[in-house]
């Protein structure tokens, strides 16, 4: 039976966490990563627009499928609709399987690949943001509403993904249903209470996910 041949880009990505796994991520160059893909520099230029977007490779594709997901909702499917989208991104994931935990790894020890997470999380929030605050119309207090509730619906993917990236949950599926009924249960579907949820700068994940549970339960 005969096989696709990989694409030059699938080759790229491939060969890239390869040698970031090994070497480390300011070790290998452009260079490295073109040569051990059997292309030259020019074509990995073609594909990515630096070192650090190799990391996130289907970022702009996962970004594309949320709003494909959110656009198809409405105010009445709210809850649905969040919860799907979201899913997405950790399907995606956790079916990476080890490539998923070399980033976390990279991630937690390069400071640029940090801020490049950042920025990643703020787009898939901004996108969440946008959905909820048109699917609430009238409600003066749409724009905050929606972003709080963004905020927790990126945070309760965050905290399930890194804690299957860390062995401590076997099955994110079910980890992560039980975190968004955690988020969506005290949420009402109409206008109604609003949680704030206060935490410090630089809070770790881990702290900001509890505090949005704490909150959400009325603790």
């Amino acid at each position: 039976m005969s096989t696709v041949p990989a694409s030059a880009r699938d080759r790229l990505v491939a060969a890239a966490f390869d040698l970031f796994d090994v070497r480390g991520f300011d070790e290998t160059t452009v260079d490295d990563i073109a040569r051990a893909a059997g292309v030259g520099r020019t074509t990995f230029f073609r594909h990515f627009g630096s070192k650090e977007s190799v990391i996130f490779p289907e970022h702009d594709d996962l970004l594309a499928r949320i709003a494909a997901r959110l656009d198809a909702g409405d105010a009445d499917s709210r809850d649905a609709a969040v919860t799907e989208a979201a899913r997405l991104v950790l399907r995606y994931y956790v079916g990476e399987g080890d490539r998923a935990r070399i980033r976390y790894r990279l991630i937690s020890s390069v400071p640029v690949l940090k801020t490049r997470e950042i920025a990643s999380i703020r787009q898939y929030q901004s996108l969440f943001a946008r959905a909820l605050s048109g699917w609430a119309d009238g409600d003066p207090d749409a724009v905050l509403r929606a972003e709080l509730l963004a905020s927790a619906v990126v945070t309760a993917h965050n905290h399930v993904l890194r804690r299957w990236l860390r062995g401590e949950v076997d099955d994110p599926e079910d980890a992560f249903g039980h975190a968004m009924s955690v988020v969506l249960e005290r949420v009402p579907q109409d206008a109604g209470e609003t949680t704030v949820v206060i935490v410090r700068t630089g809070s770790a994940p881990d702290q900001v996910a509890a505090a949005v549970q704490r909150a959400l339960r009325g603790q």
